[in-house]
């Protein structure tokens, strides 16, 4: 019988199912199966088969919607405990980047199968997809915080989740942290001994202040964080209206108008009706 690793996939379009002999499986390394696919818009599905993924939560979420992502989408860890919303044939789903898959191409996603199932039939194997990320999701719980094991004074290393947008930076103490590709964030030259202030900024700029974590490696630290928004974008200058252009157009000749000649007509002069001349005898 063939042993099974956390991830698998059956190729041909239809899961391996219990009885069913024969199918090849395409394994991936570290005991993790994850079926090749065209670049882009994409997703299969696996099980974590008790594992917790390499951006190394404690554990799956709660609703065992997760995903995991190709080398250029995990971004050496930059994309872990940042939520993805993914629409595929038959529905939508959210979930949390919480694993890698290397053999994954640009665009080709692995869901778990609980969330594979929300989106396809299980049986489709690989199906087209259009997944987004989201920004400030609303998360399960409060931010918390674990020191990794071998913490100390000397050297730091801690774990932060539910930040729900991927994290861009870190600050101990206002000491920088350097993330690494499995989530932790660690300063070589420790922070010294505690309590510490965690201050860290999202991919959106928004950022969040944590205070008060022990130095008590291995145990999960909830706490009350503050918020603070992003800082606000610098207003747009309004823009000058440009001046108007002097025109091309040749000016309108300007008509000057006559003075006006008032013409005043004289009546003829009243004529005397005629007077009859009556004829003289002449002289004697």
């Amino acid at each position: 019988m063939i042993a099974l690793s956390k991830r698998w996939l059956a190729t041909g379009g239809a899961v391996v199912l219990a009885g069913v002999l024969g199918l090849a499986l395409l394994l991936r390394d570290g005991g993790a199966a994850c079926a090749a696919a065209r670049a882009g818009g994409k997703a299969t599905f696996y099980d974590l088969g008790g594992g917790t993924g390499n951006c190394s939560f404690p554990s799956a979420p709660a609703d065992d919607l997760f995903v995991a992502l190709g080398e250029a989408d995990y971004d050496d860890g930059a994309a872990c405990g940042g939520y993805l919303d993914v629409k595929g044939p038959k529905g939508k789903v959210r979930v949390k980047v919480i694993d890698s898959c290397p053999p994954c191409e640009p665009g080709h996603i692995d869901l778990s199968r609980t969330a594979f199932k929300k989106i396809a039939n299980e049986v489709d194997g690989i199906v087209p997809v259009t997944f987004t990320k989201v920004r400030s999701p609303k998360v399960p719980g409060a931010v918390s915080v674990r020191l990794k094991e071998g913490s100390s004074r000397y050297w730091f290393a801690a774990l932060v989740d539910n930040h729900g947008s991927p994290l861009r930076s870190l600050k101990v103490n206002g000491k920088a942290a350097t993330r690494t590709d499995f989530n932790y964030w660690i300063i070589d030259g420790g922070a010294g001994g505690g309590p510490f202030t965690i201050t860290f900024t999202d991919a959106y700029g928004k950022t969040t202040t944590v205070p008060g974590i022990k130095l008590k490696p291995g145990v999960i630290q909830k706490v009350l964080a503050k918020i603070a928004a992003p800082p606000p974008k610098p207003p747009v200058p309004a823009k000058k209206k440009p001046a108007p252009k002097p025109s091309t157009k040749a000016p309108a000749p300007v008509v000057e108008s006559a003075p006006a000649v008032v013409e005043t007509t004289t009546p003829p002069p009243a004529q005397e009706p005629p007077v009859a001349l009556v004829a003289r005898p002449a002289a004697c």
